[in-house]
């Protein structure tokens, strides 16, 4: 259970560093844990009727998630430049998470 946390401490901790290198299980178990978090704090705020809580704590975690991303992209061999395809509904966001997969 400590790993799992490890991933997410490192993304608060570089929330600021653009121009480092994630590996794969870096991003990802970031990711996880961002998630499982979210819809525990959705779940309180819904139990406690404070919908604010959850649209807080996106925009806290904003920055930090495409620092990582763009640091999952750099260990890909591309720009970090290259998450503004998810502004394509459909198509670019299969092609950003294509990349976010993929070893470096």
């Amino acid at each position: 259970m400590e790993n799992l946390f490890k991933e997410y401490v490192a993304m608060w901790k570089n929330w600021s560093d653009f121009e480092g290198k994630a590996d794969v299980r870096d991003y990802w178990m970031a990711w996880l844990i961002n998630f499982a978090i979210s819809i525990l704090i959705f779940a309180i705020g819904d139990a406690i009727n404070v919908s604010a809580l959850s649209t807080i704590y996106s925009v806290a975690i904003l920055v930090p998630s495409i620092s990582i991303a763009v640091r999952r992209l750099h260990d890909t061999g591309k720009s970090g430049w290259y998450l503004l395809w998810m502004i394509l509904p459909i198509i670019g966001w299969i092609m950003v998470i294509i990349a976010l997969i993929k070893k470096a």
